[in-house]
């Protein structure tokens, strides 16, 4: 009945416009525009019936605290200065103009800032680079600092050195020459030397034992990229003894970041880095990487199509665990990986370690909407459900076909001592934050989540 009468409705409106043609011909098109215009059905915005509204609601009724919470939390190591503009802006204050994209594992110049800086908007992905030559960073850091900036999202404030500047290059929507970014995203390239010999990790663990944290956060190993291989092996070995000597029962959660060294990254899987933390964080380009690296599942993709396949990214992520995670035979700490990339986000945990994982996943989703959106609650009207509505568990084996209904949108599925909770993530259309989300949606999982006693 409602489709018959807006129809209706929509047929006398076109009948009135179409008389006023008729007996004023003469009336100036502005006013024929604002006419119709205003006469125009517009669909209702999405409301709490909506697919959107109703996964909001079922998140806040999942969403609740741990038994045990966390009292204090040390985080470390990888602090900076963050400077946050449109790279765009940043470009042509350079004096650069649009040309091709291109990868770059490290930046030696301004038109290598640029191919990489086209790389990543055209496909809308993050990623961040070490920038090698000083001179020229400090330059173009000066340039950046003369430009209208964004609020620094994702000030790092754990620094005990400012001098440190991180760059982070947005792209919301914009256009340069014939690109256009899918999605809004970030790059970041620094000249970091500090951070990247992890200088002060030594002096942050010492603390430990007076701050007396229930749990230590810790990042910055893609920092090391910007060093020597000599110096990367030795303070990477360094690194190991660092986390090892944090008290017993501690958790110690480990986010990583944008890589292009794979040697660097196998040396961080297998030279006991992930055996010395509890849980990891990391993004679909990190997850790709590092299985790239250490020849884990799906390593022969060179880069994801679209969306990341949930059924791969499942299969890395079991992989993970089993092949350097915690087991009957295995002395490992690692038992915990949260991945988020745009439209989903997984926790995989292994069997008997981590309680309230079901509201982790859904927490870290949330907020991922509410941060890009720069609300307290999500809107329903700004965001929009794009992840698959069904896929496979797996691609290595038989896996289960599983639909999501937004009424109930975590899904659980578990394989061989390792559960998966997964849930959808409600996109913001025109988000005013894009700096800083990974940390966000870690921390928000980290918040909700509770570590076993015996962890």
């Amino acid at each position: 009945m409602a489709l018959w009468r807006g129809s209706a409705y929509a047929g006398f409106l076109a009948l009135a416009v179409g008389c006023v043609l008729l007996l004023e011909p003469q009336l100036p098109g502005s006013a024929l525009r604002s006419l119709w215009s205003s006469l125009q059905l517009a669909p209702a915005p999405p409301g709490p019936g909506s697919p959107e509204g109703r996964l909001a609601a079922a998140w806040d009724a999942l969403i609740v605290r741990p038994a045990r919470r966390w009292r204090r939390v040390a985080v470390g190591v990888n602090a900076c200065v963050d400077v946050v503009l449109s790279g765009v802006k940043l470009l042509e204050a350079l004096g650069l103009s649009p040309g091709n994209g291109k990868d770059h594992t490290i930046l030696h110049s301004r038109n290598d800032l640029e191919e990489a800086f086209i790389h990543f908007m055209g496909k809308g992905v993050a990623a961040e680079r070490f920038f090698s030559d000083e001179e020229a960073f400090h330059d173009i850091a000066q340039i950046a600092s003369e430009l209208p900036r964004s609020p620094a999202l994702c000030r790092r404030k754990c620094s005990f050195n400012w001098t440190e500047i991180c760059s982070q290059l947005r792209f919301k929507g914009e256009e340069w020459g014939r690109l256009k970014a899918p999605h809004a995203n970030r790059f970041i390239f620094s000249h970091d030397l500090s951070n990247g010999a992890m200088n002060m990790l030594e002096v942050f663990v010492s603390s430990l034992e007076e701050f007396q944290p229930d749990l230590v956060v810790l990042s910055g190993l893609h920092m090391m990229e910007g060093q020597s291989k000599e110096l990367q092996r030795k303070r990477l070995l360094e690194v190991v003894t660092s986390i090892s000597d944090i008290p017993t029962g501690i958790p110690v959660h480990l986010e990583l970041a944008s890589m292009t060294n794979r040697e660097l990254m196998r040396s961080i899987v297998h030279q006991q880095v992930f055996p010395a933390v509890t849980s990891l964080g990391l993004n679909e380009q990190e997850l790709l990487f590092l299985s790239q690296a250490a020849s884990g599942p799906h390593s022969s993709l060179s880069s994801w199509n679209g969306v990341p396949d949930v059924g791969m990214v499942s299969d890395i992520l079991f992989w993970i665990l089993k092949e350097h995670g915690r087991s009957k035979s295995r002395a490992s700490d690692l038992t915990r990986i949260h991945f988020h990339t745009l439209v989903y986000h997984i926790l995989a945990t292994v069997d008997g370690h981590w309680a309230n994982q079901l509201a982790a996943v859904a927490a870290g989703a949330r907020v991922a909407g509410t941060q890009a959106c720069a609300t307290e609650t999500i809107d329903a009207s700004r965001v929009s459900l794009r992840a698959p509505r069904e896929f496979m568990t797996s691609h290595s084996e038989a896996g289960s076909r599983i639909v999501i209904d937004p009424s109930r949108p975590v899904a659980e599925w578990h394989r061989e001592g390792v559960s998966f909770h997964f849930t959808p993530v409600l996109v913001c259309k025109d988000p005013i934050r894009t700096v800083g989300l990974g940390d966000a949606i870690s921390a928000e999982g980290l918040f909700y989540s509770e570590a076993r006693p015996h962890y």
